[in-house]
């Protein structure tokens, strides 16, 4: 069962993206080579907390954390734990609340330190990946387009992996609704989009291959070849003519720049 939003249902949500997107722009701000993941992911439920909402993400189908926080060769869903980050780590931090009856989802990839070109261009791509979908949000396209516009840029322009297993949803009183996502298909198959549709659009990029493997914590998803992969996330509302973007990431961006232990993806050196 799909779910169509009402003007007030999409402000509500809006609400609950906004105040994800305030914990990954502290994320940008405080992230530096020798923290904990699990140092981030307390400040994290701290500021959900502070702000009346709850953290969308701890104890759903029993995962411990409010933030995931996936490094390097994870995909997504790691684990925030007491090991610390490293000079050249880029680390993925995807965030959820639940707040007035709604949820937001949103998710962010860090460069922290000296990483290499190879990999800060396949954050670069993964992140265009996610806008060129965005852009395919719209009334009268289907939710093939949004697939085949990041599949198209990721795998065929750019030769990445574009995994398969991990998709996008839909959103609001629950955490994941229909329709899935996917970031592969064909231009014009899949259902119509119709206004007031609600998903979390989240390309997850591969350096190498597209295969994954879960760890045995039966949370953390690696690249199989171990290589580097990045994770860039926004809640979307379909419309007429362009989505609305209802998580934001220019305060997360504008972060990035002031913080002198990440690289800014931004700028090409």
């Amino acid at each position: 069962m799909v779910y169509y939003k009402t003007s007030e249902e999409v402000e509500l949500i809006r609400q609950s993206c906004l105040l994800v997107s305030k914990v990954l722009e502290h994320v940008a701000k405080t992230i530096k080579p020798g923290m904990k993941g699990e140092v981030i992911d307390k400040q994290a439920e701290e500021l959900i907390r502070d702000h009346g909402a709850e953290p969308g993400f701890k104890g759903y189908r029993g995962f411990p954390a409010t933030l995931c926080v996936s490094a390097n060769e994870s995909v997504v869903h790691g684990i925030p734990g007491n090991q610390q980050f490293a000079d050249g780590d880029i680390v993925s931090v995807d965030c959820g609340v639940f707040q007035n009856g709604f949820f937001g989802d949103a998710a962010y990839t860090f460069a922290i330190g000296d990483v290499s070109e190879e990999i800060l261009e396949l954050m670069r791509v993964t992140r265009e990946s996610l806008y060129l979908g965005i852009g395919q949000a719209v009334v009268g396209k289907r939710l093939g387009d949004i697939g085949h516009a990041i599949q198209e840029n990721a795998e065929r322009k750019h030769n990445y992996g574009v995994v398969r297993e991990l998709v996008g949803h839909g959103i609001g009183k629950s955490l994941h609704e229909s329709p899935e996502v996917p970031n592969y298909g064909r231009r014009g198959t899949g259902p119509m989009l119709k206004d007031g549709l609600v998903i979390a659009i989240e390309p997850m990029i591969n350096l190498g291959r597209k295969e994954i493997s879960q760890l045995d914590d039966g949370w953390t998803v690696i690249t199989r070849d171990k290589k580097a992969s990045a994770h860039f996330e926004h809640t979307v509302v379909v419309r007429k003519g362009e989505a609305d973007i209802l998580s934001n990431h220019s305060l997360v961006e504008l972060a990035v720049k002031n913080n002198p232990e990440l690289k800014d993806i931004s700028e090409k050196n």
